[in-house]
């Protein structure tokens, strides 16, 4: 049995290699994006309905969850953060619905979440820059310059792990998902209860990314 996921289709383009395959699916996430935010703003009302609805229940769970601790950053910040949950949200669960192998996660490829986690942390950088200056370097001598080394492999380390954790969870999924269609029959409620619980771990997924990036973000506002 040859499995699919993980695997992708590499073009060469100016000598570079392209997954043409993950540029497919980041921009059929992008339009779910796009259309979702339209169909959420199109016609707003003071009691929200449908879609709009749906929306606005996301908002205000983050905002309960991430607003105590960015203070009056969030709302700079929220539209971010919004974002950044809603499209790893969908991307995640491209790959994890019963498609017959003919959509994937584009979470599934490092690539992918690897810019992820570099944005996150050019968004963390920025944002102690324009609050504290040339003092939001003053973090990496503390508490001693002796550890200016290590505290230098610590951003290092959040920007791998914010990667590797969402595409390890997001790719062992989908593979887990394409041995259970190999190898089950359709109707055995088991595949179906995986399908289901892989659903959740793509919300769970897109949640944790967006927490460990509002908490890095409120490291650097925490004292403004």
């Amino acid at each position: 049995m040859e499995l699919h996921a993980g695997h992708h289709t590499v073009v060469q383009w100016m000598g570079l290699s392209f997954h043409i395959d993950t540029l497919y699916m980041t921009w059929l996430t992008m339009a779910i994006v796009i259309v979702i935010t339209m169909l959420a703003t199109r016609k707003r009302a003071l009691v929200p309905s449908g879609i709009q609805n749906v929306v606005e229940m996301v908002l205000e769970t983050l905002e309960a969850q991430f607003a105590p601790n960015l203070g009056k950053h969030w709302s700079k910040v929220s539209s971010l953060l919004f974002t950044f949950f809603l499209f790893i949200c969908i991307g995640n669960e491209l790959g994890l619905l019963p498609s017959g192998g003919k959509l994937f996660s584009p979470t599934a490829d490092i690539n992918t979440t690897l810019g992820f986690a570099l944005a996150s942390s050019a968004v963390v950088w920025a944002t102690g820059i324009r609050i504290k200056g040339i003092g939001f370097f003053k973090h990496f001598f503390e508490p001693y310059v002796a550890l200016f080394v290590l505290n230098v492999f610590e951003e290092i380390a959040k920007v791998v792990t914010l990667a590797a954790r969402l595409f390890g969870n997001i790719l062992a999924g989908e593979i887990l998902l394409e041995v259970m269609y190999n190898l089950l029959p359709a109707y055995v409620p088991l595949e179906w209860a995986w399908i289901a619980f892989s659903l959740v771990i793509g919300v769970i997924q897109a949640f944790i990314f967006t927490v460990l990036t509002s908490s890095y973000l409120s490291q650097v506002v925490a004292e403004h």
